[in-house]
């Protein structure tokens, strides 16, 4: 076996990384749930796509109150997915086959069931108790909430407790659910407990850690009121001075981290999730000495619109470049909609209420199919989410009595949240559960999907699957597509053109075909071509 440290250096500044959402990736035996056992049984379909490294959302001990962002025990393995065994046995097979491997890390906070907060309760006086936010409540009595923060997932952001005594206690913050209590930042135990866990981990041979929701780490000392504007909902990547969110003492925090990661060998890589207000304010995450990348959520949330497109594009890449850090590119992930619906809509962006609009999904598959060849084109990075290259689409019709997303009932029924972007994948055969596991998937999987299986799309060199291999195979073999230099060329409206190199990139989000110069020698289609790019089309060509 190659030792991994001695591959190039910073592999994360061009690396394509592929998310597993494991409770819904692969089972094994009649488990209604995703297992490590599963993954490793699946990994060859992962490295055989040609990506760099897996990102393994949350596997740790929980009680699900968040599917699995609420944990109990950040040093071990939920028995549902398997034992540390397992996972240990999973890297050295990711390794084997040349895939480094993420994990996340929920520092934000904890389960409400984590040993930490049972203690707090128990005893207000416990030492625990300075591990959280808990604070006195408003009012003659302390029935009013500290402040006037919300939750992100609705309602107002703090829960109060019973005291041991029966009688009517302290209350806590919760950004999340009320089952994910905050922890204090500023605690000193709070900081040494995740030295250790961070230590834990890359001990055991991990190449990275992806912090989940970074930016709400830190809070303003005081806990004063935030300014809403009036508007009730909880709007992110509207905030430029909110105080609990992107408050500049979380720098420090990820300035700890990196010296850490930084005192392994091997390029261990610190992955940042951050719903900030611009491309400047995400930049602070990444400045030097802090994490290595973090996620860009503007081009995932930016329309299909040729102008609104470069626009985040132009903006991601001056704001990285002024920190020296790699900008990375995402269609879709486990908490988003999945982009081969979103992109069929008539208003692509975002914030379409799942279900609420409907979906023309041949559209939607040849504007994904496009998307691809255009995010795999940008410099930087690139994560893509199980499925996406099976062409998944939303599963936007999920009986209410299935859903479990904690935004369903903390929405009083109002929002059907994140579960249809996380049924299990279709593995093999033509019908239900479709090579998940033995027995019923803890998500329903529509009988429709058994044209979009793996088996199914890997004997069709038109399919989904096909197109994301030969478009990574064919990213690694192209160096032009390694640096940093992107060249815009003059383009008709609604079309993107630009050179990285000797590769040309035109994407055709314009309804009328845009001819090919003669000669032109196409590397890769995302549809036929007939001496043109057709609408919703997109091609690398030779620009040399």
């Amino acid at each position: 076996m190659p030792d991994r440290n001695k591959r190039a250096p910073e592999w994360w500044r061009t690396a394509v990384v592929y998310e597993v959402y494991p409770r819904s990736f692969a089972s094994s035996g009649d488990r209604s749930e995703g297992t490590i056992d599963g993954l490793r049984r699946r990994l060859r379909h992962i490295a055989d796509l040609g990506v760099d490294a897996l990102w393994i959302a949350p596997w740790y001990p929980s009680p699900r109150a968040d599917g699995g962002y609420d944990v109990t025990d950040y040093c071990g393995i939920d028995p549902r997915f398997g034992t540390l065994a397992d996972a240990d046995a999973l890297l050295t097979e990711a390794h084997a086959s040349g895939l480094r491997v993420i994990i996340d890390l929920v520092a934000n906070h904890t389960s409400e069931q984590h040993p930490w907060f049972t203690a707090a309760l128990a005893d207000p006086n416990a030492p625990e108790r300075g591990h959280y936010v808990f604070r006195d409540g408003r009012g003659p009595d302390g029935a009013l909430p500290p402040n006037n923060w919300i939750s992100a997932f609705g309602g107002v952001a703090w829960t109060r407790t019973t005291d041991p005594d029966g009688t009517p206690g302290q209350w806590y913050l919760h950004t999340f659910a009320p089952e994910q209590p905050d922890v204090d930042w500023t605690n000193d135990a709070v900081r040494t407990e995740f030295d250790r866990i961070l230590r834990f981990w890359l001990d055991r041979g991990v190449d990275g850690l992806r912090v989940d929701a970074a930016p709400a780490m830190a809070k303003a000392p005081g806990l004063p009121d935030a300014d809403y504007s009036g508007y009730p909902g909880f709007a992110s990547t509207q905030w430029t001075d909110n105080p609990h969110w992107d408050v500049p003492a979380v720098h420090e925090i990820t300035r700890r981290w990196r010296t850490i990661t930084d005192a392994y060998p091997g390029d261990r890589v610190l992955v940042g999730e951050a719903f900030v207000s611009s491309p400047e304010r995400l930049s602070r995450y990444v400045a030097p000495g802090h994490l290595h990348t973090t996620f860009n959520f503007d081009f995932l949330r930016t329309a299909w619109d040729a102008a609104a497109l470069r626009s985040t594009i132009d903006a991601t890449l001056a704001a990285h470049s002024a920190v020296g850090a790699p900008p990375t590119w995402v269609l879709s992930s486990h908490d988003a909609a999945r982009h081969v619906t979103r992109l069929g809509r008539q208003d692509t962006g975002p914030e379409v209420p799942v279900g609420a609009v409907p979906t023309d999904l041949a559209l939607g598959t040849r504007r994904a199919r496009a998307a691809l060849l255009l995010m795999l084109a940008l410099p930087g990075s690139a994560y893509l989410y199980q499925g996406e290259e099976l062409g998944l689409p939303e599963v936007e019709d999920l009986a209410d009595a299935d859903l479990q997303d904690p935004v369903w009932t903390r929405s009083g029924g109002t929002s059907r949240g994140r579960d249809g972007c996380r049924v299990p994948l279709p593995w093999e055969g033509d019908r239900p559960p479709f090579g998940f596991s033995e027995g019923r998937p803890w998500l329903p999987q529509p009988a429709g999907w058994a044209a979009l299986t793996a088996q199914q799309q890997a004997a069709d060199p038109t399919s989904m699957l096909c197109l994301y291999r030969e478009a990574l195979a064919l990213r690694r073999r192209l160096p032009d597509l390694g640096g940093t230099r992107l060249d815009w060329l003059a383009a008709a409206d609604g079309v993107l053109d630009f050179v990285r190199d000797g590769v040309r990139c035109i994407v055709n989000l314009s309804r009328n075909p845009v001819e090919l110069d003669h000669g032109s020698r196409v590397l890769l289609a995302s549809a036929p071509l007939d001496h043109a790019v057709p609408p919703d089309g997109a091609a690398w060509v030779s620009a040399r």
